[in-house]
């Protein structure tokens, strides 16, 4: 499918390369051509700490339509994938490969209330004097350091000035409040760079070697011009309990407001253990009191940021409610999420 198009006039801010900053500054830091170690063995069914992390360097942020995209890059990444046997979800690792130079990452979200939006589709063009590098349809991922966010490795060919193009298509998901009607329409951006092996083995690498595999995580990183997609700390409405499933966090809240009209509304919100980054892209349902099921939708809300919900008649604070992951989260994984967030079991919110 041939995915160039022609580029839109759009507002473009350009920032020079600055290394990430990762973790404990004790720890030992060191330079690498972006080939992983082994892998820990006896990997647990949870998040874990991954053995090792990377800085980035910043790229741009660009006006898309009625959002912001930011881009960065870093060292190849090897990164799973979800696959679908007949039920039963497994992941796939796409592996680096000999021709790959970069690990490009992008992330889509409101300038006005900074929340990071995914459910939509994002492609990338590189050009180099007009002439087309590569192209691809880029996966939504998440990531540890980085939440959610769209990736994917890219060949270059060697140092010089390159344009990115990145075209994304609407969300995918209800939209309330100042969110309503917002987003709907695809757009195209193009960033201009200046890569150079340098500066990128300058970035920053940190091999973890006593703590990996345990079940914790790395601090996502703190980024002047880019959200991480942290799912709000406390969210609007009566809290109706949290469950578990996956190793995933689920959060419910009744929330009586006009923009959701005259109905009472269920918001759940999913997010990781330990550094509470939205999950999304899953498929859920709820029981009310034992009664007949209801569809949870992709929903983003000022308060509620990114979530799943619908209106349920006669919804309370003492409702029993059972969540049903009826598809666990169709993103890709860097190391360290690979093996959570696929056997999710029913849960109750308690």
């Amino acid at each position: 499918m041939n995915r160039r198009q022609a580029l839109t006039g759009i507002g473009v801010t350009i920032f020079g390369s600055t290394a990430g900053c990762i973790g404990n500054p004790s720890s030992l830091f060191e330079t690498t051509s972006g080939r992983a170690p082994p892998l820990v063995e006896d990997r647990p069914n949870a998040v874990y700490l991954p053995t090792h992390v990377e800085g980035m360097n910043m790229i741009g942020v660009t006006n898309l339509g009625d959002l912001m995209v930011g881009l960065t890059y870093s060292y190849p990444h090897r990164f799973w994938t979800v696959e679908n046997d007949g039920g039963e979800y497994t992941t796939q690792r796409t592996d680096i490969e000999q021709d790959d130079s970069v690990h490009l990452m992008a992330v889509p979200w409101d300038p006005k209330t900074g929340t990071v939006l995914p459910n939509t589709g994002l492609s990338v063009e590189i050009t180099r004097e007009d002439e087309l590098v590569s192209e691809e349809v880029i996966y939504p991922m998440l990531s540890q350091r980085m939440g959610f966010h769209y990736g994917a490795n890219f060949g270059l060919i060697g140092d010089g000035m390159y344009d990115i193009s990145i075209s994304m298509g609407g969300i995918s998901a209800s939209r309330y409040g100042q969110f309503k009607g917002k987003f709907a329409k695809a757009s195209t951006s193009t960033i201009s760079f200046e890569f150079s092996e340098e500066d990128m083995n300058n970035i920053s690498y940190e091999r973890l070697t006593s703590e990996q595999g345990q079940q914790k995580a790395v601090e996502p990183m703190s980024m002047e011009m880019i959200p991480t997609g942290g799912a709000p700390e406390s969210l609007p409405g009566t809290n109706i309990g949290r469950g578990t499933s996956g190793d995933a966090v689920f959060v419910g809240t009744v929330v009586e407001r006009d923009r959701f009209g005259s109905t009472p509304y269920l918001g759940v919100s999913v997010r990781t253990p330990h550094n509470g980054l939205v999950i999304p892209r899953m498929a859920l349902s709820v029981s009310i009191d034992d009664t007949e099921s209801v569809v949870l939708s992709s929903s983003l809300d000022p308060e509620l940021g990114f979530h799943y919900g619908a209106t349920v008649e006669g919804i309370s604070t003492e409702s029993a409610v059972e969540i049903t992951v009826e598809v666990p989260p169709q993103v890709a994984r860097h190391e360290g999420y690979e093996t959570a967030f696929l056997e999710m079991s029913p849960l109750s919110l308690e």
